[in-house]
Order: structure tokens, then C-alpha cells, then sequence
């Protein structure tokens, strides 16, 4: 049996409420909030009984409104990086505009993140959120209307994004929240697997170069648990000084899936809270939270520094628009786009 209760986060600068939702189960409580449709908390308990948040992100919307990482946000239109923020669409440009360096990313200056979602339904274990994009919103065409459930039943999360639209259009949703198993404090003893034989290499923008790189050799080979920190400094490897550190997609498929696959297994061995996450999706993006400076004040007032957090976000490849060889994002009148990302936790 899952509870699900609903309050208030707090408030937009223009007074509009954020509501916030509780789920709890016998095994776990998740806190998912209406500003950008975000995870902004879930508890669960230590091999030695002790319970601890292991979202890293924020106390309060000052927090949230400040914030430049997508904590445990829905990221859309299009999640990751487009080229210059351009795409071509049945012979038509269209521009995103352009927010890291040369390139659009996470949907460009104002994507899903920082919209208010509605709540359209709280119950059964479960919260759905709803959102309209307009026709013409961050330069995307058609009117796009998405929905976001969270459901937890005993110790499974799920997050279910369905999105329509009315004329054709990209769309590539995901979630972005920042895992930290510990609770606080580094990360990057975190034990992490991927079952994936290619990554996708990029160059200094972040952008793939459209080849498959097989992971064999490299220090993207998580195909056995890996401590994540053993590698992510390894100045031998071009990709992680230009990244500094692991922010890469690893490829598990060439299309989305009818069926849920297997794509990461993160695990604390200190603590002994894991998961294993799995979607329906062709692609992961790994983040080593290579970006937090020590500046950003998160939780309980705790400095975020590098290598504090963990994300991992299940998605089609960035900047599939303009890479021939990649997943389409394309979504017509009459299609569903799916994205299910489901959490699995337990102890080890």
C-alpha cells in the first residue's frame, strides 16, 4: 500500500503556489514537487537501518529558482544538446535558443524545468503532471502537451512521460536528478554499472561525433561494476579532460524499446543502499556532476562540490536532429511518445 499526500513546496516569486506530493511506501518515500516537474526527494534505508535523502538538490524554491544544474528535474523538449541550436524539419530550419556556449541544451533559456506543472491526479500510489507547450515555445514547432507520472509501489519508482502534439516536431524527454546514495559528501565512491558495448564520443562542444566508440579498453567500460572515481580524473583520456570528468551518452540500442532494458546498476558499498534503473530508451547520458563548484548551497546548507552527485538520465542521443545515424526524435500528429524510467531499490 503507497500513500500519497499532497501540500505545498512554496511559492514562485509571482505567488503561485508549488504543490508537492509525497509517496510512501513500506520501503521507500519520494518527494516529487510542480516546478518543472522535479523528484525532489527520496528516502530510503542503510544496510544498518538508518534512512537518509539520497536526492541531492534543494530545501526550498529559493533553492530551486536559483539553481543551474536541472536538479531532479523533467528536461524537455528536448533533452541535451542540440548543435547551435538549429534543426531542420521537413525542409524547414527552426533555432532553439542557445544557453552553453555554442549550443542549445536541456530544451534552451526556458525549457520544462522552470515551468509550474498542473497536478491532473493524485492517488493509488501515484501523482501526474501535466504541461503545455505552445506552438513556437523555445523556437520547438506544434503544440505539445506532456504528462509526467510518478508511481511508487513498494520499492519501485516510476516515471512515465507521454507527450502529443499537433504538428511535427522533436521531442526527447528525461529526468535529471542527481543521486547521491550516502546521503552528502562524495559520490564518486559509488559503484556503478552499465551494460553497454558503445559510447558516444563528442568533441570540445559535447557534441557526439555520430560514431559508435566501443567501450572495450577505455575508461567507459562499466560493463563490470566500476568504482566511479577510480577513472574519472584520468588525464590519459582526451574525452574526460574535455568533459572533466564523465558526461557522455553509453548506447544500449538503436530505437526505443517495447519492453524495459537494463541500463545501470548504481550502488553505495558503504551504505549499502542501490538501485537498478531501467527504461525503455536507446541511450543514457552520465553525469559526474563535473560543474559543481562549492558555491551552490544545497540541502541542510551542504556545499556541492564536484563529484557530490550522480546522474543518470535514459533518453535518445544528443543532437539527434542533425546526426542521420542516430534514434529519430520526430513525433507526428497521431504518435505517443514514451519514456519510462523505473527505479529499482534494494540494499546490498
Amino acid at each position: 500500500m503507497t500513500d500519497a499526500v499532497q501540500g505545498t513546496f512554496g511559492r514562485m516569486p509571482d505567488g503561485r503556489q508549488v504543490a508537492a506530493v509525497t509517496l510512501t511506501s513500506s520501503a521507500v518515500s519520494a518527494t516529487v514537487i510542480a516546478y518543472g516537474a522535479s523528484l525532489q526527494a527520496v528516502h530510503l534505508a542503510g544496510r544498518d537501518g538508518s534512512v537518509a535523502d539520497v536526492v541531492v538538490g534543494y530545501d526550498d524554491m529559493a533553492g530551486l529558482l536559483a539553481d543551474r544544474s536541472y536538479c531532479g528535474s523533467t528536461i524537455g523538449r528536448v533533452a541535451n544538446r542540440i548543435a547551435g541550436g538549429g534543426f531542420a524539419l521537413d525542409g524547414q530550419r527552426y533555432q532553439v535558443p542557445v544557453n552553453l556556449g555554442p549550443n542549445a541544451l536541456h530544451g534552451g533559456t526556458a525549457g520544462f524545468d522552470k515551468a509550474v506543472w498542473d497536478v491532473l491526479g493524485v492517488g493509488d500510489g501515484a501523482v501526474t503532471f501535466g504541461h503545455r507547450s505552445p506552438a513556437g515555445t523555445m523556437g520547438f514547432p506544434g503544440n505539445l502537451d506532456v504528462t509526467a507520472t510518478y508511481r511508487l509501489v513498494d520499492d519501485r519508482l516510476t516515471i512515465d512521460y507521454i507527450a502529443h502534439i499537433d504538428a511535427p516536431t522533436i521531442v526527447n524527454l528525461t529526468n535529471h536528478v542527481y543521486w547521491n546514495l550516502a546521503g552528502q559528501g562524495d559520490a564518486m565512491g559509488h559503484r556503478l554499472t552499465m551494460p553497454a558495448q558503445h559510447y558516444l564520443a563528442t568533441d570540445e562542444h559535447a557534441i557526439p561525433t555520430g560514431e559508435l566508440t566501443p567501450v572495450e579498453g577505455t575508461v567507459f567500460d562499466f560493463r563490470l561494476p566500476r568504482i566511479v572515481g577510480d577513472r574519472v580524473r584520468d588525464s590519459r583520456d582526451a574525452q574526460l579532460v574535455m568533459a572533466c570528468g564523465y558526461d557522455h551518452n553509453w548506447v544500449f540500442g538503436d530505437a526505443v524499446s517495447p519492453d524495459l532494458r537494463h541500463l545501470a546498476t548504481l550502488a553505495d558499498p558503504q551504505s549499502g543502499r542501490a538501485f537498478d534503473l531501467w527504461s525503455n530508451q536507446p541511450g543514457m547520458q552520465f553525469y559526474s556532476s563535473n560543474f559543481f563548484n562549492g558555491t551552490q548551497r544545497g540541502k541542510g546548507g551542504a556545499l556541492m562540490r564536484q563529484g557530490d552527485a550522480i546522474a543518470l538520465e535514459p533518453q535518445l542521443f544528443p543532437d539527434g536532429p542533425n546526426q542521420p545515424g542516430f534514434p529519430s526524435m520526430r513525433l507526428d500528429p497521431g504518435e505517443i511518445y514514451r519514456n519510462r524510467i523505473e527505479y529499482r531499490f534494494r540494499q546490498i
